[in-house]
């Protein structure tokens, strides 16, 4: 076993695992998924962004969604940020679209609209990182280069025998090796998917399916008997929670407040309703919207999940004595739910808005 603490991975280069990854690549892999199909720098890239932490079933419309209005660099460049997180409502992680559309600007008007081809290049650019990088660079130009993402790490974490969680940096480094050392010279757009696909379909989380395996001959923790042990679980600690309420003011004609938020907070870019942290404050915070609560009840609360608290939200149905009064500021709008417009909202919003239209 290799602890976190080794300077070096001691297993060496070993042509056999690539020859045999491919060989149960060529029968087995994945070949038809949405960006497989004429792979270029830029599918790749929208590609990899949308996979970060989230499974490749819920990926695959919102790919084919947002290729079919942004089918190139420039048309997402060109794109508001309104159209770009409406995109991608329900994904998640919106500071990854953030990012997609900071970046396409940049190539577009830096880089003649052309992807750097190398991984410090890419690497340079608004959240794409080294893993990210590498992918696009072996994908995409078919130059040698690793990646670790998710399924990477596990499959390389158990083949090793690599101790330790993975987002510790110490393990990330040992694991880094790993995949430097297996990573080919040929066929590596193959290799890239075929490391991936692996991991996803036989070197699951739970239940690895080892006898299918065509590297399990060399794995250690296999060869151990204790394949699920690798890699190590985050270490838990208690998550906190924050309860805020949602005030969905509805004026006269239907139509409901809504904010958008600033882009160094929670959601940032996105709209959402307006808050308050205390059920007291509600007449308050309506005031400064311009609005007065003619009458308003509560709705069941509802929890929303993230990576380091929990948001308890509770709505707050407020019919509003005022028109459309315009507020003259671009971060308040009246929104229409039988008109939609394009724009980035959360799920807890279009959940909320479904219910409502159920409602009223």
């Amino acid at each position: 076993m290799i602890s976190p603490d080794s300077e070096k991975i001691l297993t060496p280069q070993s042509d056999i695992f690539s020859i045999k990854l491919l060989q149960w690549f060529d029968m087995f892999g994945r070949k038809d998924l949405p960006w497989q199909k004429n792979p270029s720098a830029y599918s790749v890239w929208v590609s990899e962004i949308m996979l970060q932490q989230t499974q490749v079933n819920t990926v695959i419309p919102y790919y084919d969604r947002f290729m079919k209005t942004f089918p190139d660099l420039e048309a997402l460049a060109q794109a508001s940020e309104n159209k770009v997180l409406h995109h991608w409502s329900g994904l998640g992680y919106y500071a990854r679209a953030s990012n997609l559309h900071k970046t396409a600007k940049i190539i577009l008007s830096h880089y003649q609209g052309v992807f750097p081809e190398t991984q410090e290049g890419l690497e340079s650019l608004p959240g794409i990182g080294r893993s990210t990088a590498g992918a696009i660079c072996a994908i995409a130009y078919k130059k040698s280069a690793s990646i670790l993402d998710g399924n990477v790490k596990r499959v390389l974490a158990r083949h090793e025998s690599i101790d330790g969680w993975t987002g510790h940096s110490k393990t990330l480094k040992l694991l880094w090796k790993a995949a430097e050392n297996y990573t080919p010279t040929e066929r590596i757009a193959d290799y890239t998917q075929a490391i991936m696909d692996l991991g996803a379909t036989l070197c699951t989380r739970s239940k690895p399916k080892c006898h299918k395996c065509p590297i399990s001959d060399s794995c250690k923790s296999f060869i151990a008997g204790n394949p699920e042990n690798y890699p190590k679980k985050k270490p838990t600690k208690k998550i906190p929670s924050k309860s805020v309420y949602f005030l969905i003011m509805i004026n006269l004609d239907g139509k409901l407040l809504m904010q958008k938020r600033p882009i160094n907070q929670l959601w940032g870019g996105l709209w959402t309703f307006p808050e308050c942290d205390n059920i007291a404050e509600v007449s308050n915070s309506c005031d400064e919207f311009g609005q007065s609560a003619k009458t308003w009840s509560i709705l069941p609360s509802s929890r929303h999940s993230f990576s380091h608290y929990h948001l308890d939200y509770s709505p707050v149905m407020i019919k509003s004595v005022a028109q459309n009064i315009e507020l003259n500021r671009k971060d308040i709008l009246w929104y229409d739910p039988n008109k939609p417009h394009e724009i980035g909202m959360p799920k807890p919003v279009t959940d909320l808005l479904v219910e409502i239209k159920k409602r009223y």
